[in-house]
């Protein structure tokens, strides 16, 4: 913890954003920064992640503790849903009894924790609160947490997005065959028309030969595209 002698007036109103609290006449910077998402939106029955860091002056030790709380909307009344201190400590009464996870890591500065089968009653306020002796002045940053029904559009969009992936390449292939036996039907007819059989031998050369035809035409397409892209580049 480190002081400071900066004269200035107790309502500082840039302090908090500063790191640095008004404490017995003096001022504390923060040995001690924690952070959590502002506002988490969730979806009923969907796992949802409360994120929590923090960054310590201090090396961790197992005397650092993490507190999360809860408060219900348009109330002051907060409960403890969460407490580590070496092991996990999720509560084990109230709201949320069973449904909290321990997600983070005290190493890498994570002090995250997740909930399992939300509903909109689990609507609030989420404080995470990280105490590393000596470090144990810091700010509260608080999570308000909205859980909503998915609605109908959400699932439908999701549907559009899963069609365009799978269904329409799988049509666009589909066509192609279908032009491709098309082409090959065209091709018998016009053949069994003209009352004349061929060999298996020259069979097999036509088909050489028209697949050579095909790669030729692609070529020549190819080569007017490159050579229309030469020109409009001057």
């Amino acid at each position: 913890m480190q002081q400071s002698g900066v004269p200035g007036s107790r309502g500082c109103a840039l302090c908090p954003l500063l790191g640095v609290l008004f404490f017995q006449g003096v001022y504390v910077i923060f040995s001690l920064e924690i952070k959590a998402d502002a506002h988490v939106r969730g979806y009923v029955g969907e796992n949802i992640k409360l994120r929590c860091t923090f960054k310590s002056s201090s090396s961790i030790t197992d005397k650092l503790t993490i507190d999360w709380t809860y408060r219900p909307p348009s109330s002051s009344r907060t409960e403890s849903i969460f407490h580590y201190q070496s092991f996990q400590y999720p509560t084990t009464a109230g709201t949320f009894r069973d449904r909290i996870s321990w997600v983070g890591d005290v190493y890498k500065g994570d002090a995250s924790i997740s909930i399992s089968n939300p509903t909109m009653k689990d609507n609030g306020t989420f404080s995470c609160a990280v105490k590393n002796p000596p470090d144990v002045h810091h700010n509260i940053p608080a999570t308000e947490l909205t859980v909503t029904e998915r609605g109908f559009g959400t699932m439908l969009s999701s549907v559009a997005l899963l069609s365009i992936l799978v269904f329409i390449p799988s049509t666009v292939v589909v066509i192609l065959l279908l032009v491709r036996m098309g082409r090959k039907s065209a091709g018998l007819k016009k053949r069994s028309k003209s009352g004349y059989k061929k060999s298996s031998i020259e069979v097999s050369d036509d088909t050489d030969q028209e697949g050579d035809d095909c790669m030729a035409k692609l070529c020549v397409r190819c080569a007017e595209c490159v050579d229309s892209d030469y020109e409009e580049t001057y």
